[in-house]
């Protein structure tokens, strides 16, 4: 409740400046009452005292609005009451407000300007109180009179540099922190749009890769489910462990977007250890392949290995989906000391192929290989067929 309040206070600085300058109003309004019997140079009319308070208070509600506005009012005010020679009135204390305001709020140059200003007024006030009270005496006695303005004026003046650096200070803090917020929110984002970009690579060659198999398994069982059915039945138990290979490596990959979910591990990632399966599979759906490994495989990472493994996937999908019946391919796979090569290549229909403009393979390929300083290059072949060449660099230094 209290820091409500608090909060709606501090949203409306007029009815705060207007509140505090509620104990000036007081004072002019009890001084009104004895005008007559007040003390000083002279005695100002009733119309008079309460133009020139009027001139110097009511400002003060838009003195953070508009500083130098107010400060410059309250000034010319009390200049038009030391030129008709009036005494001190309570509103006077509104130049000392005036004067922080302007501080505060303003420019140090501004802040300068208006300390002269008070200076300025501070010795015509003392001068002006020498030659009221007393000429014969020598001017050293405006002296005390003098320093004290002076005094008055520079620590009112101090106080607003203060309050400056400190509000400057406190805003640079807060800017800081929301700086700080917003980063950290740009790095969760841009970690979460790695992660969706990674795991949508990872689907993509997930689902292309099996759905593919399933379709060309499922077109030929359909044709051999009359003529020859212990070849359709071999096509639909394909089909079947191909379903539940996809659907274990979904629930893998959909696993990682569960938070705090404790419940049991997933299936490891694929690596090269996996192509001699993949390719047992690929040539189960009716294509072809020859696997070639050359080299001793060194110690590779498990995302290089996922990236072997992904790139062979890829491109195996890419020969069911468009390489043609008689389409034969072959898969080489060379170690070096710095460098490791995977070469898919077939003689299926290459250029003359027609692809559905909606597929992402190449694209994930380069992205993949790009995380480690690799590049891939996929075209045509002379020849016919089509060709895909990834090198990946094996170590950080090796990167290109």
């Amino acid at each position: 409740m209290v820091g409500r309040v608090w909060d709606w206070w501090r949203g409306r600085p007029a009815l705060v400046d207007a509140a505090f300058m509620a104990p000036l109003l007081l004072l002019t309004v009890i001084q009104a009452r004895t005008i007559g019997e007040v003390f000083g140079l002279r005695n100002a009319s009733v119309p008079e005292y309460w133009a020139l308070s009027a001139a110097m208070l009511l400002p003060l509600v838009w003195r953070r609005r508009w500083p130098l506005a107010t400060f410059t009012i309250i000034a010319l005010a009390c200049l038009v009451q030391w030129t008709r020679w009036i005494a001190l009135l309570p509103g006077d204390v509104a130049l000392l407000i005036g004067l922080y305001t302007v501080t505060a709020y303003r420019s140090f140059r501004w802040s300068l300007a208006a300390l002269a200003a008070g200076l300025v007024g501070a010795v015509l006030e003392s001068w002006q109180q020498w030659v009221q009270y007393d000429r014969d005496l020598p001017m050293s006695e405006m002296r005390e009179p003098l320093v004290f303005l002076v005094v008055v004026l520079v620590g009112v003046w101090v106080l607003g540099l203060h309050m400056r650096t400190r509000r400057a200070y406190l805003s640079s803090l807060e800017e800081r922190a929301a700086r700080l917020e917003r980063d950290r929110e740009n790095e969760l984002r841009a970690a979460r749009d790695t992660e969706r970009a990674r795991i949508a690579r990872e689907l993509h060659d997930v689902v292309a890769h099996n759905v593919s198999v399933i379709i060309v398994q499922a077109d030929g069982a359909s044709f051999a489910i009359d003529s020859d059915p212990a070849r359709a039945r071999k096509a639909l138990e394909t089909i079947a462990a191909t379903g539940r290979t996809a659907l274990a490596e979904m629930r893998r990959l959909l696993g990682v977007l569960r938070e705090g979910d404790e419940g049991g591990g997933y299936a490891p990632q694929p690596g090269a250890d996996q192509l001699a399966e993949l390719v047992d599979q690929v040539r189960d759906a009716g294509l072809a392949v020859e696997l070639r490994v050359a080299g001793e495989p060194a110690r590779v990472s498990e995302g290089r290995q996922v990236t072997v493994f992904r790139i062979v996937q890829e491109a195996l999908t890419n020969t069911l989906k468009h390489g043609g019946p008689r389409a034969t391919a072959r898969v080489a796979l060379d170690y070096g000391d710095d460098m490791i090569e995977v070469r898919v290549s077939d003689d299926g229909r290459g250029a003359a192929a027609v692809g559905d403009g909606r597929g992402h393979g190449l694209v994930g390929m380069r992205e993949r290989v790009a995380v480690y300083g690799g590049e891939v290059v996929a075209a045509p072949r002379g020849g016919g067929g089509f060709e895909v060449i990834a090198r990946i660099p094996v170590r950080e230094e090796a990167r290109t």
